[in-house]
């Protein structure tokens, strides 16, 4: 595997240079676009990682995942009356759909359904950005996950597209807590700072029907992280989710800081990241690293 991993890593270093940034964020567009790492996380506990997989980035809308779960756990089945679990076939920050669909976001990984998700724990938890920030350690097993202030206030500066949404959800009875407190708990969840390695460890519960082998807890039921990997195959790469269940074949979720997580049930839980995004917002050489890992082992789920 470890072999591997560096012989994938150098197949895709010639695609670094072809995709941007996220400059729309600010403090993400000073990020070196030329990294490049990727960890994989056997359920057994064992990882393997090649190329800058220590290195801690900002997680964006890979948070989303650790959100849903949160809220899966509170409100369980109670959460699918206020937001679906369809594909969207729009852009993730897409208004359109909002509004002619009355408010209703059509799953949790497009930015109006994690602002709903955010909502939802808004209410429930007293501290939403610490709780979130101590989940993922939890998950992970690193104590020292924290949430990088300058790109939280970076994104909040720029909020005006995700308020936008929020408020127009509120217009429509689906929005319960002050707008600005909840893109202030949800800007921090994007900003986490994690890397591959803390990513792929983090996410191995959706590897092992549930179970989270660093606390020894039952993060969800079998069923439960059985639904959240559906929904990551079907909605967890923006709209360019069926190119990668095309090329890919496993339920991931990407953020436009390069990170891109994927899970195979009942083996293994794979992050890659590279800053560099292709037009649908997601890694360009993360994409094609996947394809190439789960050529050559054979992981498709399909």
């Amino acid at each position: 595997m470890q072999s591997l991993l560096e012989e994938i890593l150098d197949e895709v270093r010639p695609l670094l240079g072809r995709g941007a940034v996220a400059n729309y964020i600010p403090a993400l567009a000073e990020v070196d676009p030329g990294q490049l790492g990727i960890a994989v996380y056997g359920v057994s506990g064992k990882t393997w990682q090649a190329g800058d997989a220590q290195t801690p980035f900002s997680i964006q809308s890979i948070s989303k995942v650790f959100s849903l779960v949160q809220a899966i756990q509170h409100s369980g089945e109670g959460i699918w009356s206020r937001l679906g679990y369809e594909p969207s076939g729009q852009p993730f920050n897409s208004l359109v759909q909002l509004e002619f669909e009355a408010g209703r976001p059509r799953n949790p990984f497009i930015n109006a359904g994690a602002l709903v998700i955010c909502d939802i724990n808004q209410s429930r938890f007293a501290a939403p950005t610490l709780s979130l920030r101590d989940f993922a350690r939890r998950l992970c097993g690193n104590p020292l996950i924290v949430s990088d202030a300058k790109v939280a206030a970076s994104e909040y500066q720029h909020r005006a597209r995700n308020a936008a949404m929020a408020y127009l959800m509120q217009a429509f009875g689906n929005f319960h807590n002050d707008v600005e407190a909840v893109l202030h708990s949800y800007f921090h969840h994007c900003a986490l700072r994690m890397s591959c390695v803390d990513l792929a460890r983090a996410f191995a519960f959706l590897a092992r029907e549930g179970h989270c082998l660093h606390s020894d807890e039952q993060v969800l039921s079998a069923r439960q992280a059985k639904q959240v990997n559906s929904i990551m195959a079907t909605s967890g790469l923006y709209d360019e989710a069926g190119n990668f269940a095309y090329r890919v074949g496993l339920p991931g979720k990407s953020g436009v800081g390069g990170g891109i997580v994927a899970v195979v049930p009942g083996r293994f839980s794979v992050c890659v990241w590279s800053p560099e995004l292709n037009a649908a917002g997601n890694s360009l050489a993360g994409i094609a690293a996947l394809e190439k890992l789960t050529e050559r082992i054979g992981w498709s789920i399909f």
